[in-house]
């Protein structure tokens, strides 16, 4: 009797049992070569094709196989040796992480059969995991759903926006891989099959073990009230019925896990006392802002240009120059006309205050002031004004920069740029044939393109990069500290992966592609003529048949 065709569990046990067996000489050969590398600059140009593929091949390999750890490591890996700026940095990263392979092969080894290696898979180990040297916008993503084939297209368009996503099948696995690495958000199925807990319920005690809701977006078949209620107790954030198109829950998780754009409110503290500038710095520090003193005010205008604050706190009484007279220095500058200004002073005389504030201040606090009342008065004025300038800088729609704010950021990075004798590179991006969508499928698909669009510049770009809306369906990218083709590369991964997300209007699914053109500088000594230039190597984009990248010294990629 003939022996029974393998099954795929058998198969599959087989190809992970064989990848993990033969990985083991594959890590010995490729740390043999980093180290050469280290050692040696020549190695390191020579082997440097050849270490890239080898994570970029593990990396695909060992997700494809269910291996998410080692995946992901080799992630890291392949992320760090394009990032990590610092040689001596990226040494020891790349052998830690090397040494962590290692060490997940050999725990992978000692498994055997599918049901060890899947539960591997769904409750690594991450206490003492390399902390990810990843783009600072790129975000952990928890996915519980035990219908894979609900999810692929999901975890698709994650990746595209540059998150981390980690798969889980049941409850238990996702319940305890959230105590040892909290994600960022989390996507959950309420329903599981019978003898798992309920996904609310998951999030519901997860909750109430660590003090504080998980950001968190439900998936269900159920759209009654009851169902919705029981997930908003559970702190969930959003709810989606099922099936659901993966765009929609992508933005809905990309607006949720979105970083904030701008950092700690910034504070300058002008006192010639330094003990008092440093206790009023202490305070505001303490409340999570920036705060830089100034002893002098004769050195308060240098100041304002160099740290560029939200708020400016001044000593009423200093020599030389009293607060008074420097807030009217200050707001006869145009660029400062909105800059708040606080007063702090002894001085309890009213008259002398309102007095005092005609120069344009906004508030005057008494020495000695209460820490909760100067942080909240800080505060309060700092993230008006940051409203403001953002509702005058941004575009309403995309919250991208506008053109002309767009156009004077790149003006002061390529001044900085010129000080520094650094190297930065322009992408000028725009949508292919951008009318006919707005034709066949209407203005708010039209909107939809734009907007996502947007959304992948932002979650793939780093916070450092200057990128705004030019006009319409056009973009402009300053990518710092970069050259052409290492520009070049970057924008042609964003194409690639933005040509694959799917939109929809109605009923019908439609993609889209864009072209790009790249410039340099200092190649390019302004901003006009790094546009230019830019500009001419995106129409020869254009020209060659669109959904390409072309940089202004050569053809497309």
């Amino acid at each position: 009797m003939s022996k029974p065709a393998p099954s795929l569990h058998d198969k599959l046990t087989q190809l992970r049992e064989r990848f993990i067996e033969q990985l083991s000489s594959r890590l010995v050969q490729i740390a043999e070569q980093w180290q050469q590398s280290c050692s040696c600059p020549e190695e390191q140009t020579r082997l440097a094709p050849e270490l890239h593929r080898f994570f970029h091949s593990l990396k695909g390999t060992g997700r494809s196989l269910g291996f998410e750890r080692l995946a992901m490591l080799a992630d890291q890996a392949e992320e760090a040796l394009t990032t990590v700026p610092t040689r001596g940095d990226i040494d020891a990263y790349i052998t830690h992480l090397l040494q962590q392979l290692r060490d997940e092969q050999q725990h992978l080894r000692s498994h055997h059969g599918q049901q060890q290696a899947l539960a591997a898979v769904n409750s690594f180990e991450l206490t003492n995991q390399v902390e990810p040297l990843r783009n600072k916008r790129q975000r952990l993503i928890y996915l519980c759903d035990d219908e894979p084939e609900q999810v692929d297209q999901l975890i698709h368009h994650l990746r595209c926006f540059g998150h981390e996503v980690v798969h889980f099948l049941d409850t238990e696995s996702f319940f305890n891989a959230v105590l040892n690495r909290r994600p960022d958000a989390v996507i959950m199925d309420v329903q599981f099959p019978h003898g798992q807990t309920a996904g609310t319920e998951t999030l519901t005690s997860l909750k109430k073990l660590t003090g504080q809701p998980l950001p968190a977006i439900v998936l269900s078949a159920h759209s009654d009230f009851h169902s919705r209620l029981s997930a908003v107790r559970a702190g969930c954030s959003g709810y989606f019925t099922k099936p659901v198109k993966p765009l929609d829950l992508m933005l809905a998780v990309d607006e949720l896990t979105a970083p904030i754009a701008e950092g700690p409110l910034k504070v300058l503290v002008v006192d010639d006392e330094p003990e008092a500038a440093a206790y009023h710095a202490v305070l505001l520090e303490e409340a999570g802002m920036l705060a830089h003193q100034v002893h002098h005010p004769t050195d308060a205008l240098a100041a304002l240009e160099r740290f560029n604050p939200d708020l400016l706190l001044v000593d009423m009484y200093m020599p030389v120059c009293s607060g008074e007279e420097l807030a009217t220095i200050i707001r006869q500058q145009p660029e400062y006309l909105g800059l708040p200004i606080i007063y702090l002073s002894s001085e309890t005389d009213s008259q002398k205050q309102v007095s005092a504030m005609a120069a344009g201040v906004e508030a005057f606090i008494t020495k000695p002031v209460q820490p909760e009342d100067l942080i909240s008065a800080v505060q309060l004025r700092a993230e008006r004004l940051r409203l403001l300038r953002s509702l005058m800088s941004r575009d309403s729609m995309t919250g991208l920069y506008n053109h002309s704010t767009t156009t004077e950021l790149i003006s002061k990075a390529l001044a900085q740029a010129h000080r520094e004798k650094s190297q930065h590179a322009m992408a000028m991006i725009d949508i292919d044939n951008f009318k006919q969508v707005n034709d066949i499928h209407g203005h708010l698909a039209g909107d939809q393109v734009i907007i996502t669009l947007a959304r992948l510049l932002k979650s793939r770009l780093r916070l450092s990069d200057i990128i705004g809306r030019y006009g319409g369906e056009e973009f402009v990218v300053l990518l710092k500290s970069i050259n052409a083709e290492k520009a070049a590369e970057l924008i042609d991964s964003l194409r690639n992966d933005f040509s694959l997300v799917d939109f929809h209007a109605g009923d019908v699914r439609f993609r889209c592609t864009f072209s790009a053109g790249i410039s340099s500088f200092p190649e390019q000594p302004s901003t006009e003529s790094l546009r230019l230039n830019a500009d001419q190597a995106l129409y020869r984009a254009k020209r060659q048949g669109r959904n390409q990248v072309v940089t202004e010294l050569a053809n497309d990629l």
